[in-house]
């Protein structure tokens, strides 16, 4: 019934047909941009260089193609590795970890999905043979599920153990842990 109705009601004339588009505005006429400034330019602000380029080019013709010119700087020599300073006789050297056999943390799933961040001290006491034999948080990151898989991950971890006088002795070494999301 309502069919009826609406097809009795209708003007032919206002129905919509296929070949009548609305009029579009013309096509007002724009400035083109401005050319881009030279790679050396010192102002970015779209003024032109203050100074000249001393080795500006001319711009390429229609079929030539695009090179390089500037060439980047020549690397620096590699650094050697120097030794660490031997310690006096005596002195108690700090554990370090070993590298290598310092997995990193597990990002828990639960502080990740609430955007937790932050970064944990973990206290290790290391034994003579480099294996942790008791790890704490020493500062907190505001997060128990990242203090916790800081801890987790520590204690997972080698280390050169501490020495005094040549021997390995028990000590204590603070690591810093840093949790970050990537987005």
């Amino acid at each position: 019934m309502f069919a009826l109705i609406w097809l009795g009601d209708r003007n032919e004339d206002d129905f919509y047909r296929v070949g009548d588009t609305p009029p579009t505005a013309s096509a007002s006429g724009y400035e083109p941009l401005p050319a881009p400034l030279p790679a050396d330019a010192d102002d970015r602000s779209g003024l032109e260089p203050t100074q000249p380029s001393a080795q500006a080019e001319p711009a390429p013709s229609e079929g030539e193609l695009p090179h390089l010119v500037e060439t980047a700087p020549p690397l620096p020599p590699p650094a050697v590795p120097t030794e660490a300073p031997e310690p006096p006789v005596g002195a108690l050297v700090q554990p370090r970890p070993i590298a290598g056999s310092t997995p990193a943390p597990r990002y828990p799933r639960r502080a990740l999905r609430r955007g937790d961040s932050g970064t944990v001290l973990v206290r290790a006491q290391i034994g003579p043979d480099g294996v942790p034999t008791s790890v704490d948080v020493a500062q907190g990151s505001g997060s128990r599920d990242l203090d916790r898989a800081a801890v987790d991950a520590v204690e997972r971890w080698r280390f050169h153990p501490a020495t005094q006088g040549g021997q390995p002795t028990v000590g204590t070494v603070v690591v810093p842990i840093s949790f970050e999301p990537s987005r």
